[in-house]
């Protein structure tokens, strides 16, 4: 028998490990369709993460929460679920064996989860979801000291995927290393006339440009090339290395064309692809990803062997440089060169916007979030120190902020385009860049990029010098308020903003 804190876990009856051709042929009889590509398109009722809706339960569950699961686990004894085995990562050490349970009638579930992770190996689960998504009401219970997550009335799949993802993060914490919401990849370019490798970190919130500057190839040729890792979570370690969790991307499919992200788009036209919530005509088959009627949050599941210039590594064996990615419209520029308090300063910040991958009522919004990280457990303090202590056991990285936004605002300011972050990312492996200081913010600015004109975005373009003044001491003392709500926080990294 089966228990789930404490209560027996009995449904009705268990559909073990069925194969993805059945899921497939199983999530076709439930409302899916096969696109013009040959791929299989999923329509959801619920089309974002439910994040305001979501409760980490670290201490002993209420009883109104006991309650709650006791009445799931009732109910499920009636049902038919599909039970589905993975496993995180794919180095020794940190493979964690992950459990889904879903009821049957959501076969796409775990046909688009069971490819995010690597194969069964045949061990008990480390970590267990239970999603029942037409529960009457909507709720995600966590359990991190019992790697159990409760899904209740979500049938989006990025849900299944967090929630998996949340508990190897705190698992990686409790053994000293930091699960960090980032992408990872490697440039081999030329630094005078020897060829290197450079391993880049990118964190970014969903929807901020993260995946489209982790899956471009920044047109480099042979034998320069780049080598795509990771694009969503990795465990950051002290040694300065980083351990893959993923062989798959979720990436976002809104806009997509072979123009500007050919690999992605390449990739989400492969059999292999599952679209959820893309506009895809019903007798036709024909995708338009730029038909964001259904939402504008559409996603792709591809795997990793069906993007260009990936191999068969996940992990990042160094990491040279760290970059915040964020998406202002206001005074920051399009990148800059921080100290190491400004990079763990940067890291709680978490500066960016909201997008319809998170809350879609709020998109558009300034906010702040932790690490560029929503599925934090436990103190936020302690991963900014903990993120400090690795950038002084590491002194040869390197972080930056880079703004994927606008310089001077919406309306009348200068859009920072993809092409310009690619070739910032590039000049940065190639150390090409010519930096000055910034007396006010402490950081460096470019004072020339090749590739990338940088007059276009001089503040002067769009304020005068006193409105340039009220905006960077406006923004300096949200800061500091931000960074005032961490006790414990290493005081380094408040001094950082304080220059």
């Amino acid at each position: 028998m089966i228990e789930i804190l404490g209560k027996s876990f009995q449904p009705r009856r268990i559909i073990d490990n069925p194969s993805e051709e059945s899921l497939r042929q199983w999530a076709l009889q439930h409302g899916g369709v096969i696109t013009e590509f040959g791929n299989l398109s999923v329509t959801t009722r619920v089309r974002s993460r439910m994040a305001r809706l979501t409760e980490v339960i670290t201490d002993h569950p209420d009883p109104e929460d006991l309650e709650l699961l006791h009445e799931v686990l009732d109910y499920l004894k009636s049902k038919e679920l599909i039970m589905l085995d993975r496993v995180m990562c794919a180095t020794p050490g940190f493979k964690k064996s992950c459990r889904l349970y879903v009821t049957a009638e959501y076969a796409r579930l775990p046909l688009m989860w069971g490819n995010t992770l690597f194969p069964p190996e045949g061990k008990e689960p480390d970590f267990v979801a239970l999603t029942v998504p037409e529960w009457k009401e909507s709720r995600v219970l966590v359990f991190p000291e019992s790697g159990l997550t409760i899904i209740l009335g979500s049938d989006y799949n990025g849900e299944n995927k967090k929630a998996m993802l949340r508990q190897g993060m705190y698992w990686s914490k409790k053994q000293g290393n930091l699960g960090v919401h980032a992408a990872s990849k490697v440039l081999r370019v030329f630094r005078g006339d020897q060829l290197r490798d450079f391993g880049f970190l990118l964190f970014g919130l969903s929807g901020t440009g993260k995946t489209s500057l982790s899956c471009h190839s920044h047109w480099l040729g042979f034998p320069e090339t780049v080598i795509i890792r990771q694009d969503d979570v990795v465990i950051l370690r002290p040694d300065g290395t980083a351990v893959g969790t993923e062989d798959s991307f979720y990436i976002k499919t809104e806009g997509l064309e072979p123009g500007s992200q050919p690999l992605l788009y390449a990739a989400a036209l492969s059999p292999r692809a599952i679209l959820e919530n893309v506009f895809v005509e019903a007798e036709t088959g024909k995708v338009d990803f730029f038909d964001s009627r259904l939402t504008s949050n559409g996603r792709a599941m591809v795997k990793r062997k069906d993007i260009a210039f990936t191999d068969n590594q996940v992990d990042l064996g160094k990491v040279d440089f760290i970059v915040f990615i964020t998406r202002r419209h206001d005074i920051v520029p399009p990148v800059a060169r921080l100290t190491q308090g400004g990079s763990a300063a940067a890291f709680m910040l978490g500066e960016s916007v909201e997008t319809s991958a998170g809350d879609p009522t709020e998109a558009g919004k300034s906010l702040r979030v932790v690490g560029t990280n929503p599925f934090i457990v436990g103190s936020q303090a302690e991963e900014g120190n903990m993120f400090l202590n690795i950038l002084q056991a590491n002194l040869d990285i390197q972080c930056f902020i880079l703004n994927t936004g606008n310089v001077g605002g919406t309306v009348r300011g200068q859009k920072i385009t993809l092409k310009d972050s690619v070739k910032i990312v590039e000049m940065i492996a190639r150390d090409k860049i010519k930096w000055r200081k910034d007396d006010f913010w402490g950081y460096e600015v470019p004072l020339e990029i090749p590739g990338v004109e940088l007059d276009r975005f001089d503040l002067k373009n769009f304020y005068s010098d006193d409105q340039i003044e009220q905006l960077s001491e406006q923004l300096k003392r949200e800061r500091l308020n931000w960074l005032s709500q961490f006790p414990g926080l290493n005081q380094n990294v408040v001094n950082s903003l304080t220059l």
